[in-house]
């Protein structure tokens, strides 16, 4: 398998050889998935390193809250946009554009003198991570075909999910450190030279891709997502750290004015022949429809749970950085195992996979409440392990089967568009999930025990997890 980019390279699909299409080698494919884990890091690697924050910078709880939405709200509504731009002026481009951002970024809110800056710097990289990320996914869909389209799509989805464990993992393992004396500013200087090597590499290794038909921008569409996305995630993120001032409730009530106007805008412009941010024809598409309706509630629970657990285990355990990072250990590392397995068991069992893993996932948060509610006084990393391993075998099962079904279908033309469509699905309900569960277990913590107010957070999540197997029971037997 190539490890550079070639002008000229050759795909075999069946009988033809086709020496125009552009292939992503082996080194090229580790590039891209690079760029996928760096911003999915960056979302969760924040959450144990908020209290170290908060002593440095004085910073509050509602402004700690914006160093968290800052980011994500960033992220999700311009990651359609990022996908569109991409195949405009081609997603090589655009993803070394993206990355060189990030780094610049990164470096920011690691010398950022008061909160206001970092959060600033935090939205900042939020936009830079919406010009790389959709870059990935249309990438792969765009340069590999087949067994390899496969492949690399499993392991964009193990890396995916790695990375939103491995966040919070790194996180505690750099404030522990003390890197320099930088404290919590070593979380995000980290990126800087990740971002130098992930620049070389791809300058020599991804191939130039973009659509044949490239479509202008959809500027009402995109201001208007814009709108829908920020009504909606500002409100639920700031809300409780704020007390709920009228503003958040007027931004909730014009949220599905915004949400309507949104999709009107799109389908006027789908049914007048123009090409729209999101094309409601698009989700006309079987596969694409039914596994953004998985994401969804799957996103949103993990979301919030990685969340509320650093919140739990630090500040009602006491557990340092590192120790409740390293209570994560068994989920990634089930969870990386059964990613890698998916492609073998998907040809054997089909989309089954997804309902088994939704069954796993929903023991093993089972397996977690019943643990907090038992042993919260004397609790341990290890007393968390069959929960956690459990619960990330079943979420690996599910995560990276669900990203080739969205896409299985998609025209390699409209690449971008599917999987800005299908990363701002799931980094909105990311959001949406620290914003809800994580509001949820803050307001049930203050006026009762934090092991009380985490166990009714387990539950309210296992009822997303048993949503999304009965969901799950509703997609194309089998993946393209």
């Amino acid at each position: 398998m190539s490890t550079t980019a070639s002008s000229t390279p050759v795909r075999r699909t069946g009988a033809v050889v086709d020496h125009t299409a552009p292939v992503l080698g082996s080194l090229g494919l580790f590039t891209v998935l690079l760029g996928a884990a760096l911003p999915l890091i960056d979302f969760f690697i924040v959450n144990v390193a908020l209290p170290t924050i908060d002593h440095d910078l004085a910073a509050g709880p509602a402004m700690l809250e914006l160093v968290v939405a800052g980011y994500g709200l960033a992220y999700a509504v311009l990651l359609v946009l990022g996908g569109r731009l991409g195949d405009l002026f081609g997603r090589r481009r655009l993803f070394l554009v993206g990355m060189a951002a990030f780094g610049l970024t990164s470096l920011a809110c690691g010398l950022a003198p008061d909160a206001w800056t970092l959060v600033g710097a935090r939205v900042a990289q939020g936009a830079s991570a919406a010009l790389m990320l959709p870059q990935v996914l249309a990438t792969i869909h765009s340069s590999t075909a087949g067994a390899r389209r496969a492949k690399a799509l499993s392991l964009y989805g193990a890396t995916a999910g790695l990375s939103m464990v491995a966040g919070q993992i790194l996180g505690g393992v750099l404030v522990a450190a003390d890197v320099a004396g930088t404290g919590w500013r070593a979380i995000f200087l980290v990126n800087v030279p990740v971002a130098v090597v992930g620049l070389l590499l791809a300058v020599r290794t991804v191939p130039e891709t973009r659509s044949e038909r490239p479509a202008p921008v959809d500027v009402p569409g995109t201001l208007l997502l814009g709108l829908a996305l920020l009504t909606l995630l500002a409100p639920l993120t700031e809300g409780r750290a704020t007390g709920w001032p009228l503003w958040t409730w007027l931004a909730l009530a014009a949220f599905p004015f915004a949400a309507g106007a949104f999709w009107w805008v799109e389908l006027r412009a789908d049914r007048r022949g123009r090409t729209p941010l999101v094309p409601p024809s698009l989700l006309g598409l079987i596969s694409l429809r039914r596994g953004l309706a998985l994401v969804l509630p799957f996103s949103i629970g993990f979301g919030g749970f990685m969340f509320v657990i650093a919140v739990a285990l630090q500040q009602g355990l006491g557990m340092t950085a590192v120790v409740s990072g390293l209570a994560l250990v068994p989920m990634a590392v089930a969870f990386f195992g059964a990613s890698l397995a998916g492609p073998r068991l998907v040809r054997r069992w089909g989309t089954r996979i997804v309902t088994a893993g939704g069954l796993l996932q929903a023991l093993g948060i089972v397996l977690l409440a019943l643990t907090f509610g038992r042993s919260w006084s004397d609790l341990s990393p290890w007393s968390l392990l069959p929960g956690m391993a459990v619960a990330g075998l079943g979420q690996g099962l599910q995560l990276p089967v669900l990203f080739r079904i969205v896409l299985s279908e998609v025209p390699a033309d409209r690449a971008g568009v599917g999987s800005g469509v299908m990363v701002t699905t799931q980094q909105s309900a990311l959001a949406l999930g620290v914003a809800t569960l994580g509001s949820l277990f803050l307001s049930l913590a203050a006026t009762g025990s934090m092991a009380a107010a985490l166990t009714t957070t387990l539950l309210v999540q296992l009822a997303a997890v048993l949503l999304t197997v009965v969901l799950s029971l509703r997609l194309p037997r089998t993946v393209g």
